[in-house]
């Protein structure tokens, strides 16, 4: 095989696994473009160094993927400046009749932004622990060396992991028609002012997570309990006006636009027919890296 055929069979392999790259990155790093972009770098460490000695290219790229998502964890956490509880993770955002091929790969396993807020309060190597283990079963032994620990010291990484994202994070309702018609009620009743109606759909202890990142800082917060959050309804109400139904992450949500400019993406989380938790990306530098043409099919 001369050179220009091995490229574009490296490259070919490549793209067969491009699908399962973006999907241990977005679980890593909770946002689509930071993971497009640790894929890409797999791709170059890939075409720099070729398959030699390489007997599972799939897994091996899955570690390269996570080598490289653990180091942007890291520089990330050094970096970041908005308090992490009001962070909200960049949303995939589908039409709310159905979720595109495409995003299907992303979406197994029930990512929805709930899980992503819990997993963004992980260390990094927890997170990659964790990741790859429990959501790719990848063996403790390959993920020992990306982390710089024993086989044992990695599963304890994934243990402290799930103990907190089984304690944390709430589990949505699978049944997305009652998701629909409980987030319809909250909106018609934020709309009408109506505060019976929303305490008859809100979880006494609800959790309202805001980010408007650093370009609209006075936006975020974290609130707290039903009634908290019902003193947020006039916000609501604009919201509502200017809302069209989509799938946030698989789940019920809304895309508000004026003008044809994003304003919010809201992910609500509905369990036992309450919604538990809402997260509301409102900062417009991440909005613009938020695919929403989708829903313009």
């Amino acid at each position: 095989m001369d050179v220009r055929d091995e490229r574009e069979w490296l490259a070919d392999r490549f793209e067969e696994n491009r699908p399962h790259l973006r999907a241990v990155a977005y679980r890593m790093l909770g946002s689509l473009s930071e993971a497009d972009d640790a894929v890409q770098e797999a791709w170059l460490r890939l075409s720099r160094s070729g398959t030699e000695g390489v007997e599972n290219l799939g897994g091996w790229l899955t570690t390269i993927v996570g080598r490289v998502c653990l180091d942007l964890l890291r520089s990330r956490k050094s970096r970041r400046e908005e308090p992490l509880d009001a962070h909200v993770p960049e949303p995939i955002v589908s039409r709310a009749d159905g979720i595109d091929p495409e995003q299907e790969v992303l979406l197994a396993d029930s990512v929805g932004l709930a899980l992503l807020v819990v997993l963004e309060t992980l260390t990094p190597a927890e997170r990659l622990a964790f990741v790859l283990h429990d959501m790719f079963a990848v063996p403790f032994d390959e993920i020992a060396p990306i982390v710089e620990r024993t086989p044992a010291a990695a599963r304890q990484l994934a243990s402290r992991a799930r103990r907190r994202v089984q304690g944390t994070a709430p589990v949505p309702d699978s049944d997305l028609t009652r998701q629909r018609e409980v987030v319809d009620a909250f909106l018609a009743a934020s709309r009408e002012g109506d505060f019976e109606g929303l305490l008859a759909v809100l979880d006494p202890d609800v959790v309202l997570r805001a980010d408007g990142g650093a370009v609209a800082p006075g936006l975020s917060k974290v609130v707290h309990g039903a009634r908290a959050v019902i003193e947020q309804a006039v916000t609501f109400s604009r919201f509502a006006l200017y809302s069209r139904p989509a799938l946030v992450n698989g789940g019920a949500g809304v895309v508000t636009a004026q003008g044809g400019k994003p304003f919010s993406v809201l992910g609500f989380t509905v369990t036992g027919g309450k919604i538990v938790e809402i997260n509301i990306l409102a900062d417009p530098e991440r909005l613009g890296q938020v695919d929403l043409t989708i829903l313009e099919g």
